[in-house]
């Protein structure tokens, strides 16, 4: 019987172009029907997998990868893609942002229901708060939970001195929306969409901005489409007016950060550990921080101490980490 591992592994290698690997499952889902005794179930497919790998050219559409999947041409410099096996389980998040992030995907699964009353799930989205918050891993958690590509937009591609070419560049990537539904990311969008009449406004910059205005404003793909910032006060104010949900991040509390630490310890043991004086330790410091600086005292315990972590080792990560932003601050 065909498995729900076997259906979403399929999905998964059609989206991103794998044809090897849609052709492998196939065939595993032939191997299942023959021992079954589904005898012609497994033969039609057996020969369905070995007509398109004689003849790749001749396979049938559903066969081809998706347009977009492996971005050829100029578009191989602007965008990369992904396939994320993020959940929103894995986010480390507050109650209130993670019932924000939930409603988004709750909101494109039911589009059916919302349709039927004239509605339509949301689709573009503001993610704003200091590096390392979640902000990337909360776009390849929307993207794993609905099971589509992750599109990241390549910023340092799209942006070009020459004028009128960064404008078509964005163009591309809009349209390309259109041919290949997904989640499109555009990581540090401040350097699209810094506000007009800065000290160091050029002609060129005003009209990125603008046409990244305009094709927000115009886009009718089912793509979904999030926007990250670091520096959300340099954001132009015409830009909040084009997404339809703008979310804060923060620093982890201690609660969390705590969650953060012991994701990336399971392999150790947590009881021994002084909690509370971690806590003092983590406070201030970022997902990312907490998460590198967790598999930095992991690396210890196993090489120094035979596998034994100990308060002091994750403490010592915990200050290595904070000195690497006393180091960036000077």
């Amino acid at each position: 019987m065909t498995t729900a591992r076997q259906i979403i592994g399929m999905i998964r290698s059609h989206a991103v172009g794998d044809n090897d690997r849609f052709l492998s499952i196939a065939e595993e889902i032939a191997e299942e029907a023959l021992r079954a005794g589904k005898n012609r179930v497994a033969e039609d497919i057996h020969n369905l997998v070995a007509n398109v790998r004689s003849n790749p050219r001749e396979a049938a559409p559903s066969l081809r990868p998706t347009p977009l999947a492996k971005p050829r041409g100029e578009l191989a410099g602007l965008i990369r893609v992904t396939y994320p096996e993020t959940r929103l389980a894995d986010l480390v998040l507050s109650a209130d942002l993670r019932r924000k992030i939930g409603r988004i995907v709750r909101e494109q699964r039911e589009a059916g229901a919302l349709e039927a009353h004239g509605l339509a799930p949301r689709k573009r989205f503001l993610f704003s708060g200091p590096p390392g918050t979640g902000k990337t891993m909360t776009a390849s958690a929307i993207a794993g939970e609905l099971s589509m590509p992750l599109f990241t937009i390549l910023l340092d591609g799209v942006i070009n001195k020459y004028m009128g070419e960064s404008a078509a560049k964005l163009r591309l990537i809009f349209e390309a929306m259109h041919h290949s539904r997904g989640v499109y990311f555009f990581d540090e969008v401040d350097a699209l969409a810094t506000a007009r009449g800065n000290e160091n406004d050029v002609g060129e910059a005003r009209r990125v901005l603008t046409s990244f205005l305009q094709f927000l404003e115009e886009d009718t793909s089912r793509s979904i489409i999030i926007a990250a910032t670091n520096l959300r006060t340099l954001l132009d104010p015409a830009i909040f007016r084009r997404f339809q949900g703008a979310f804060a991040y923060a620093k982890p509390s201690a609660d969390e950060a705590r969650v953060v630490l012991r994701h990336h310890l399971l392999q150790f043991d947590h009881d021994r550990l002084d909690w509370k004086e971690i806590d003092g330790e983590a406070a201030g410091l970022s997902q990312a921080d907490l998460a590198a600086a967790a598999d930095d005292s992991a690396r210890d315990a196993v090489l120094d101490q035979d596998g034994d972590l100990t308060t002091d080792l994750l403490i010592r990560s915990l200050r290595d980490r904070r000195a690497i932003h006393t180091i960036e601050d000077q």
